[in-house]
C-alpha cells in the first residue's frame, strides 16, 4: 500500500526517537489536522476553504458530463441521480456512501505516525465528540479518542484525533505549538515530541539542548512507488504492507463509526464486532448494489 509520508525520512526518525525512549513512556498522543471539509455552515465552509457547501442530498437531477459513466462511477454504492455536488473529486469525499470524510482520507497519513511509533494495532474502544451525526454527510470537525492496551514494554495509551475546529489544548494554549497548522504531539513522562510531515522537534527544546539522537535503525526508503515496483518484481515487502495498512485503516474507520454511533464503542477486533452498541454494527459494512460483489 502506498502511504507517501511513511516512505519519507522524517517519520522514520520520529519512530526511532519514540521507540528508543527519547521522551520516556508515552501514554498520550494528539493528532491535529486543520482541514475542515464536510458538514458545516456556509460561513464556515467559506472560511475553511471547503470546495463545496451542502447540508442535504440534492433533489435536483443533473445530466452527467459526456465523459462520465455515472453507473460505473457509483460502483457498489446505492444508486442516486447525478448532481455536481458529488463530482468531480474530491467533492464526493464527504458523503458516507462514497468516502468517509477527513478521518478516512488524512487519517491514513497522520495517524500513521503514532500507529507506527507506538506499535498500535486494534483499539480497545473509540469515543467520538462533535456535532450531531448526519445520516449522509461526514463532519467537517470532530474529535475521537482511541484507547489502546499495553504493547510489550509500551504502556497503555490514548490517541486523540482532532480535525477542523476541534483542537487539543496544546494548540490552544502553547504559543509555539499553535503555529503548527497540523501535527502529531507525543506526550511522554520525560518530554514531548511534535512532528508534521517533514520536520519534528523535541520539547521543551531547552531540556533537549544536548540530547544525543539514537543512531538510525530504520533504513531509509527508496520511495513508496519504488517499494511497490520492487514488491512486484522481487516479492520484497513494502514499508506499508496490508498487514500494517489494513489495521491502520480499520482504526480510522472506527473513529467515524463512533461518530455515527453518537458516542463510545467497545471493539472486539477478533470478532470484528462492536460489543456495547449493537445498532452501531450496521456502520461496519453494507451490501453491495446489485451487480457488484466482493471477489
Amino acid at each position: 500500500m502506498g502511504t507517501q509520508i511513511h516512505g519519507m525520512p522524517n517519520y522514520r526518525r520520529v519512530v526511532e526517537l519514540i521507540q528508543s525512549g527519547a521522551i520516556g513512556k508515552v501514554t498520550e498522543a494528539h493528532v491535529c489536522v486543520s482541514r475542515a471539509w464536510g458538514l458545516q455552515s456556509k460561513e464556515d465552509a467559506e472560511k475553511n476553504g471547503d470546495i463545496v457547501f451542502v447540508t442535504e442530498r440534492p433533489t435536483v437531477v443533473e445530466t452527467p458530463p459526456p465523459y462520465l459513466d455515472w453507473d460505473l462511477w457509483i460502483g457498489p454504492a446505492p444508486m442516486r441521480p447525478y448532481n455536481s455536488v458529488y463530482f468531480p473529486g474530491p467533492k464526493w469525499y464527504r458523503w458516507w456512501d462514497f468516502g468517509n470524510g477527513t478521518m478516512s482520507d488524512l487519517g491514513s497519513h497522520w495517524n500513521d505516525l503514532p500507529f507506527w511509533a507506538l506499535k498500535l494495532d486494534a483499539p480497545l474502544s473509540v469515543e467520538a465528540f462533535g456535532p450531531e451525526p448526519h445520516p449522509e454527510i461526514a463532519p467537517a470537525s470532530m474529535h475521537a479518542v482511541y484507547e489502546y492496551g499495553p504493547r510489550g514494554e509500551m504502556p497503555a495509551c490514548k490517541v486523540h484525533w482532532h480535525q477542523g475546529a476541534s483542537k487539543p489544548d496544546a494548540w490552544k494554549n502553547d504559543p509555539y505549538i499553535s503555529k503548527w497548522s497540523s501535527g502529531v504531539l507525543f506526550i511522554g513522562d520525560k518530554g514531548m515530541l511534535l512532528s508534521d510531515y517533514s520536520k519534528h522537534v523535541l520539547l521543551p527544546e531547552a531540556d533537549f539542548k544536548d540530547f544525543q539522537r539514537p543512531k538510525p535503525f530504520i533504513a531509509d526508503s527508496p520511495g513508496h512507488h519504488a517499494e511497490f515496483l520492487a514488491a512486484i518484481k522481487n516479492g520484497t515487502p513494502t514499508g506499508s504492507p496490508f498487514s500494517y495498512a489494513g489495521p491502520l485503516t480499520e482504526a480510522n474507520h472506527l473513529g467515524n463509526v463512533a461518530h455515527r454511533a453518537g458516542g463510545k464503542i467497545v471493539w472486539d477486533a477478533k470478532a470484528m464486532r462492536i460489543t456495547n452498541h449493537e445498532a452501531a454494527n450496521r456502520f461496519l459494512s453494507r451490501k453491495p448494489r446489485d451487480g457488484w460483489h466482493l471477489g
